[in-house]
């Protein structure tokens, strides 16, 4: 790890000037390129205190060993020599999305004397026209199908043309008239040509005067009466009305456009682009990239910009790019893609109506593209047993943890305090082994000593089925926390501790010789935390007499993994899997813990001093609060006013007054955006 100070740069040397920076690591590798409107204050930016940088950037700076610029007379040149450096040196440190799968395009090679239709996929070649990229081979090859009626392109190998060509037989497709068989001089190279231009045309949105053509040339051809050539182009027509049917309509006013939308999270992003040809969708692809730099959405963006349209020329870019948030230079990016283009390129947000409409669109598909992937990756046998033997060996277990439980704590400044077990076995998650807790050991806020509690209470119910079961015959003594001296083992009860709550962990079954709730254990426990935490967690264990399950603890902040009794945390590679399963597991715990606290206090916010009132049911407290208004009116009624509302007796209302004699009133509510005190009018609180 190299210190940034050692190779700064004096900032006299670096000028103020646009331009595109390079850092390399120790062999002289580049392993991060930036563009800058002013190269002085940027790379200056990367030497600053550590501390303050971004993690992803402090570990590209310490891990650089050099820094190099070049400067540009423009910032539209910087945006093209960044993008030109991050294709030839494909640099770690940088963002670079990949193509989920290989999206096959409609392609006609202009480039050949007679020129083909085929499906292609990889790299585009110079010359050739692409169209797409669609989903599936086989929605392109319908389309061609249909199209080749009224366009009948050569769409045969190399190989087949000049065996037609050497036979003088032209291929199948040439006797039913979907080829007009170039190879046996059917129509000439001129003829051929503009078949295929018009192909092109066709594809690229430009339908109408096709179809009116070929609806004039049948009504011309019935009043002539040539009926058989009429159902022909009858049926031309209609099999490029079907042709266009497979491209939905979404913009009324034939746009050309590109929509793209992004969905991230703190690790991975997704993106999703919709090619809009003459108000259809021609097109649509996704990318995924994990997040090795700093960058937020805009910054996204523009790598999505960069990469889309870096090797297109002319139409290929559109006439308008709409985009989820604008790149941080929008004036130079604009001009990037209208000289790309050869004339303006609108870049913006939408704002309302149809174009607003399908971004949305294009960002569910984005949403749900992020969730299938990380499916995907984590459903991967040969890549969770990878990370399974990644963290063995990082933490030093002797085999790889099959079951990890990991803990969480949520509350809300100190109230409603909850924990969560999430449990993964083989690195997939085990929803039914999901625990809930609440914690009962004390009030307030204390994150140390409720992880100290849950994990207590989780285990002690581990040793009590195994006691259960004869498997475990002499259990521990706790430990007294309060006193520094180790308390003696040996034969005994197991430890007392916190009961947990029965809605939490309560079995109902006790014969039915399935496993009880708590009866295995893991091989790794994660808590969600650092030093404190771990320390809590292996001491509760410590207590019980466990020692044969490894503890380890993930801190958010920098995702470092934190060992009992190590002063330094282990840090796994950004790129490792044992590293995502291990955030996986810890964000898990976190999404169960906080949706329980969650419910938890909306369950409190909803109580009422009236559920304290024996036999008083729903339909009549609602005829109560019905009949005063409010519980705060309700509370001021007198015996004989409660008792004028249909239902309830002078017992009951008796009743009525002293639960609500006896509960508090509630702290007024207050209107955070005015501060004013608001009068109490739920009947549902007090």
């Amino acid at each position: 790890m190299a210190d940034p100070s050692s190779y700064r740069p004096s900032p006299g040397q670096i000028p103020d000037s646009p331009g595109v920076y390079k850092f390399r690591d120790e062999h002289r590798r580049v392993i991060y390129v930036g563009k800058a409107k002013n190269l002085r204050q940027r790379v200056a930016n990367y030497f600053q205190d550590l501390a303050n940088l971004h993690p992803r950037t402090r570990s590209m700076v310490t891990t650089a060993a050099s820094v190099e610029w070049t400067v540009v007379s423009t910032e539209v040149e910087a945006l093209q020599l960044e993008y030109t450096w991050i294709k030839e040196f494909d640099p770690r440190f940088n963002v670079k999305y990949r193509d989920d799968k290989s999206y096959p395009y409609l392609a006609v090679t202009l480039n050949e004397e007679f020129p083909r239709v085929q499906v292609m996929r990889g790299a585009k070649k110079k010359g050739v026209r692409y169209f797409g990229p669609y989903g599936h081979a086989w929605a392109i090859r319908e389309t061609v199908d249909l199209m080749l009626r009224v366009f009948p392109v050569r769409t045969c190998s190399a190989g087949v043309f000049k065996n037609a060509a050497r036979t003088g037989r032209p291929c199948l497709l040439g006797y039913i008239d979907k080829c007009s068989a170039p190879c046996v001089g059917r129509v000439t190279p001129e003829e051929h040509r503009e078949l295929a231009e018009d192909f092109c045309d066709f594809m690229a949105g430009r339908t109408g005067t096709y179809i009116r053509r070929l609806e004039k040339d049948m009504t011309q051809a019935a009043e002539e009466m040539e009926y058989e050539r009429a159902a022909r182009l009858r049926d031309d027509a209609g099999a490029l009305r079907r042709a266009m049917e497979k491209s939905a309509v979404v913009l009324a006013d034939a746009t050309d456009a590109d929509l793209i939308a992004v969905a991230e999270d703190e690790l991975e992003a997704a993106l999703q682009i919709f090619h809009v040809r003459g108000g259809r969708v021609r097109g649509q692809r996704g990318w995924v990239t994990d997040k090795v730099e700093a960058v937020d959405t805009s910054g996204l963006v523009e790598h999505a910009l960069q990469q889309l349209y870096g090797e297109e020329r002319g139409d290929a870019v559109p006439k308008e790019v709409l985009v989820p948030a604008l790149p941080e230079d929008t004036e130079a990016v604009s001009q990037w893609l209208a000289e790309r283009r050869g004339s303006q390129v609108s870049l913006r947000i939408p704002q309302r109506g149809d174009k607003k409409d399908l971004m949305e669109t294009v960002q569910r598909n984005a949403q749900q593209a992020l969730g299938l992937h990380k499916t995907k990756r984590a459903s991967d046998l040969t890549t969770r047993s990878r990370a399974l033997e990644e963290i063995a060996e990082a933490l030093g277990l002797d085999a790889a943890p099959l079951r990890i439980e990991c803990y969480d704590i949520s509350h809300l400044q100190g109230d409603d305090v909850v924990a969560s077990m999430v449990v993964f076995e083989d690195g997939l998650a085990r929803k039914s082994e999901y625990r809930r807790f609440q914690i009962k050991g004390f009030e307030g806020q204390d994150d140390v000593r409720s992880m100290h509690e849950v994990i207590g209470r989780r285990f002690k119910r581990y040793l009590q089925e195994k006691e259960r079961t004869g498997e475990w015959e002499q259990a521990p003594s706790v430990t007294d926390p309060n006193d520094p001296a180790p308390a003696p083992t040996g034969p005994g009860p197991v430890p007392a501790l916190p009961a947990a709550s029965p809605a939490d962990e309560t079995d109902p079954r006790e014969d039915d010789g399935r496993p009880k709730r708590f009866a295995y254990p893991p091989q790794l426990v994660v808590v969600d935390g650092g030093q404190p935490q771990v320390a809590a967690a292996k001491r509760a264990l410590d207590e019980l007499g466990i020692d044969d399950i490894a503890v380890c603890g993930l801190a958010k902040r920098l995702e470092e993994v934190w060992l009992p009794d190590d002063d330094d945390p282990v840090v796994l590679p950004r790129s490792s899997e044992g590293l995502y399963l291990l955030q996986r597991v810890r964000d898990e715990a976190h999404r169960f813990a906080i949706t329980y606290q969650r419910a938890k206090r909306a369950k409190r916010i909803r109580t009422s001093p009236l559920d304290d009132v024996a036999g008083l049911g729903e339909t009549r407290k609602q005829a109560l609060i019905k009949h005063f208004g409010s519980v705060k009116k309700l509370r001021q009624a007198t015996i004989e006013e409660i008792c004028e509302v249909p239902g309830i007796g002078r017992r009951t209302a008796e009743s009525v007054a002293v639960a609500l004699a006896s509960a508090a009133p509630a702290a007024p509510a207050v209107n955070t955006a005015t501060g004013e005190i608001m009068e109490e009018d739920d009947g549902g609180t007090s």
